[in-house]
């Protein structure tokens, strides 16, 4: 059994939602990157500071239960906000950030038996990760979700605007300087378009195995 498994891959791909299904399955740590950076951004968005302020110092932890906490707070519904999400792609560009968080990142991971899920785990966080996937989907596929998933809290959502800030995140993240967005050589290329939660997640298990 692979002991440390990597899931990259762009905004609204499933990562998160098949992490933490897959972790449950096994027994082992789910980390969602992802909200760390969203994390960060909030502090940002709700301080007025600067991201390099905010990072020095910064307070994030995960659960077991995958719930985030800012500085003891738990946040983890707030950081689901499309401005939050915006700030995170945002701040994801500052090396001093990115450094913090790689950091705390491979803490968790030492310990192993753990899902990271992100954008750069299998080509910088994780390099010698047990398994890599790289877990995609379509532009129309994953505004679909994400405009779904939005109804589903009760937040406002616009199908148009979704996929117009999915392409955005996309340019911003693949083109980024530091670490971009790119499927380690060495990862599994897993297209979910057309793919159910559950399909994604026994074909992730079978790899795992």
């Amino acid at each position: 059994m692979k002991k440390i498994i990597a899931v990259d891959g762009p905004a609204g791909a499933g990562k998160s939602t098949v992490s933490k299904i897959v972790a449950a399955r096994l027994g082992y740590t789910y980390i969602d990157t992802g909200a760390m950076y969203r994390a960060v951004a909030l502090k940002v968005l709700q301080s007025g500071k600067s991201a390099e302020d905010v990072t020095e110092n910064i307070d994030i932890k995960l659960d077991e239960a995958a719930r985030i906490f800012l500085e003891g707070r738990e946040v983890t519904k707030e950081i689901r906000t499309p401005e939050v999400s915006r700030g995170a792609s945002e701040v994801a560009k500052f090396g001093f950030v990115r450094k913090k968080l790689t950091e705390l990142q491979r803490a968790m991971a030492a310990r192993g038996s753990v899902i990271m899920d992100g954008r750069d785990i299998g080509t910088q966080v994780l390099p010698n990760a047990d398994l890599k996937i790289f877990l995609t989907a379509t532009v129309e596929e994953r505004a679909r979700r994400r405009f779904l998933e939005l109804k589903e809290k009760n937040l406002a959502a616009d199908f148009e605007q979704i996929k117009k800030e999915i392409i955005l995140r996309d340019k911003q993240d693949t083109e980024r300087e530091i670490a971009p967005l790119a499927q380690a050589e060495d990862a599994i290329l897993l297209d979910s378009t057309n793919l159910t939660i559950e399909e994604v997640v026994d074909k992730i298990l079978e790899l795992a195995e």
